[in-house]
This record gives C-alpha cells, sequence and structure tokens, in this order.
C-alpha cells in the first residue's frame, strides 16, 4: 500500500489507502461532532435500516450549516428522501434503467468511446479523464435526459463546484470556517437549477422522448410532480449519472497501472473484464462516504448512537475490512464472491450501477485494444479529487 500511495500522492484524507485501520468499527469524533461507521457488517446494518438510519440528514443539521430555505429546495432530491416517498419517486425512472434499456446501449457507447479515443489521438497526447472518462458518461446521460449534450463544459463546472473540495463535514465549524467557498457552491447550485428548470419547462409546451419528459409527465398519487421536485430529480440524475463512471473508469485503469500483472490477465482473457470493475469498485471506492441520521437511539457495533446525529457511512474502510475482504490491500479481481458496497446497499442501491457497469466495460475493452499497455506517465503526475468522500483521479495522463 506504501508504494501506492507514494507513486500516486495519494492525498492524506484518503485514510484507507495509507494502511489498516486500527481502531474499533464504530466510533464518534468529538471534533467533528459526527459519528463514524468503517465496518462491514455494521455498514450493512446501517443501509438495511433506512427507518433507523435516515437519508434525510438536513433535518440534523445546525441552522449555520444550511443555506436559507429561500436559496434551495431539496424536494425531490431522492438522495435525501426516506420511504415511502423514496420509492414512489424511485419508479418513475426505473423504466429507463431496465436491463433491456441498458444492454440496447451498448453499441452507442461503443461508437462514443472509439470516436472519443480518435479525436485524442489527433492531439497526439493522452489524459484518460478530461478525453474519455468525463465526456463519455455525460453524454450518455444527457442523452437520455434529453439535455445538449454541447453544455458539457457546463455540467463539469457545476460538478467540480459542487464536489472537488478538501473540507470534510462538521457540525463544529461552519462551511467558511472549514475553507468552503459558500457563494461559489450556491451559485453553481442556481446556475444547474435554472438551466434544467428551463428544460423541464420547454418539455411541458413539446414533449420529447426522453427522461426529462417523462419527468415532467409523471404523476405520484395521481398528481403531476412539482416544478422543483422534477428539476431536482434530473439534478440528481446528471450529476449521479456520470460522476461514478468518471471515478470508476479512472480507477479501474490505475489500478491496471499499479498491477501490471492483473493488466497481463485482462489482456489475455477479457471474459474477465466485468470481475477487474468490480475489484476495482472495491479496491477504490468512487463514493467512498455518504450520511445517515439516526430516527431513534441505535445499537452498532458494541456503541450506542444517540437519536438525531449524523452518522457517516464510510463504505471505502467497510470494503477494506479484512472480516469480510481476506487480504484487503491486495487488488484481487479473481475474488469470489466479493459483495463489495461500492454502489451503495438497500433501498438506496445505484439506480444507474448496471449503466455504469456497461460503461466501464465497454470502454475499458476497447482501450485495451487500442493501447498495448496503459501506463501512466511518471513525468505528469496523476492529480487525486480532494474530496475527502470520494476516490478517484481528476488529471491521469497515459503514455501513448
Amino acid at each position: 500500500m506504501a508504494t501506492i500511495v507514494e507513486r500516486y500522492n495519494v492525498p492524506k484524507q484518503h485514510f484507507w489507502l495509507h494502511g489498516p485501520r486500527t481502531g474499533r468499527p464504530v466510533e464518534y469524533d468529538a471534533d467533528t461532532g459526527l459519528w463514524s461507521v468503517y465496518g462491514y457488517p455494521e455498514l450493512q446494518e446501517v443501509l438495511g435500516d433506512p427507518a433507523t438510519f435516515s437519508s434525510d440528514t438536513m433535518r440534523v443539521m445546525p441552522k449555520g450549516q444550511l443555506p436559507d430555505d429561500e436559496e434551495i429546495s431539496l424536494a425531490g432530491f431522492i438522495t435525501q428522501i426516506d420511504p415511502p416517498e423514496h420509492g414512489k419517486l424511485r419508479k418513475l425512472v426505473s423504466s429507463a434503467f431496465t436491463r433491456k434499456v441498458i444492454a440496447d446501449l451498448e453499441p452507442r457507447i461503443a461508437a462514443l468511446t472509439r470516436e472519443l479515443l480518435d479525436a485524442a489521438r489527433e492531439r497526439d497526447r493522452f489524459e484518460l479523464v478530461t478525453d474519455l472518462a468525463y465526456p463519455l458518461p455525460v453524454i450518455v446521460i444527457a442523452e437520455l435526459l434529453g439535455v445538449p449534450t454541447g453544455d458539457r463544459a457546463l455540467f463539469k463546472y457545476w460538478a467540480d463546484a459542487l464536489f472537488q473540495r478538501d473540507a470534510k463535514l462538521s457540525l463544529k465549524e461552519t462551511p467558511e470556517e472549514r475553507g468552503v467557498d459558500v457563494q461559489t457552491v450556491m451559485a453553481a447550485w442556481r446556475d444547474m437549477f435554472a438551466y434544467l428548470a428551463d428544460h423541464a419547462a420547454e418539455r411541458r409546451r413539446q414533449p420529447r422522448a426522453d427522461l426529462l419528459t417523462k419527468l415532467v409527465e409523471a404523476e405520484v398519487d395521481g398528481e403531476r410532480l412539482p416544478d422543483d421536485q422534477v428539476v431536482n430529480f434530473a439534478m440528481v440524475l446528471l450529476l449521479a449519472g456520470h460522476i461514478t463512471t468518471t471515478m470508476l473508469l479512472g480507477n479501474t485503469v490505475l489500478c491496471l497501472d499499479a498491477f501490471p500483472e492483473q493488466q497481463e490477465r485482462v489482456r489475455a482473457d477479457r471474459t474477465t473484464i466485468p470481475a477487474v470493475i468490480e475489484e476495482s469498485l472495491r479496491y477504490l471506492t468512487p463514493f467512498a462516504g455518504l450520511v445517515r441520521a439516526t430516527m431513534r437511539e441505535a445499537e452498532l457495533g458494541g456503541v450506542t448512537i444517540p437519536a438525531d446525529c449524523l452518522v457517516m457511512c464510510w463504505l471505502a474502510t467497510a470494503n477494506r475490512d479484512a472480516r469480510q475482504f481476506p487480504d484487503p490491500d491486495v487488488f484481487d479481481p479473481g475474488r469470489d464472491p466479493n459483495p463489495h458496497l461500492g454502489f451503495g446497499r438497500g433501498i438506496h442501491f445505484c439506480l444507474g450501477a448496471p449503466l455504469a457497469r456497461l460503461e466501464g466495460r465497454v470502454a475499458l475493452d476497447i482501450l485495451l485494444d487500442r493501447f498495448p499497455a496503459l501506463r501512466t506517465d511518471p513525468d505528469d503526475p496523476v492529480d487525486f479529487i480532494p474530496t475527502p468522500t470520494m476516490t478517484g483521479v481528476r488529471r491521469l495522463p497515459l503514455l501513448l
């Protein structure tokens, strides 16, 4: 592990990559006011019990941590919603992510991958994130939603403003004290909301065969969704629909660079690509942490967590729990089974997981065809996303 940390200059905040933890599976952090869950069985319990560990975390956040209600609405933000409303909203888009719908996207994903790689070759250099890992999934999800793929530079600007910062969550410090540029974050949120609101309004006037039209026309309990719910739902789909896959692609290539013997094996047997992707999700978990709020007092991992507390769920450390994964710091695509938590677990299991897996499989297969060796450039270092709860690269130059 030390070799990987040193070779790629892994940020200190990605503590799970800097060696095994020695603490308890559930701990309270007095400095931040948060409870943290690190263990695999404990995290399974949290994610499987939404009645105790709620996704509606805003209700327990201190006033100084939140923007004014007039500035932001989380209505329809499905990642913040509990049952039964969560199930109703999730059903609205489940038809867009069926096995057949996803499978039918494979030719388009392959064509896009080849086009992007052709364009990069003409520039005589290749940086994986800019040239492929970002544009591929964002084009696919933009086409599904029905928003212009040519606006993807805007989407990246908004995503970077909302996610790519190194400040950790704390209940004891204000966002400003943690170094968060609140004005930049809020400006990005407002601009993205306005952009999608305009497109939603246009769909009400002129429906199309796209996912945004489905949201505009959808009914829950016999009523159409309010405008802010439509827009927030679309925002989640656009952001989550590309960020995870961007990190997954970068992380998988990084693993194959770090472990060349595994790269040789997958080159020799392409049927192992899905297993390589699953192990990448475990080894370098894209969304390393997520937050829950206790609805009542809970016994977990030998400790008692009071009601109305924020709980940081460290998927990345759970995916390295030796109680579940023997030799957790070894990148081993041959793990069977490999029940990692890279896409979450329970009712909030990633809706787009089948699409992300397909994009990863198709893109990696074509990359292996195009590149005799997937190797990082020692003269152009890898650059990790600084966000403590995200594991991924924002720059990954490869040698042609």
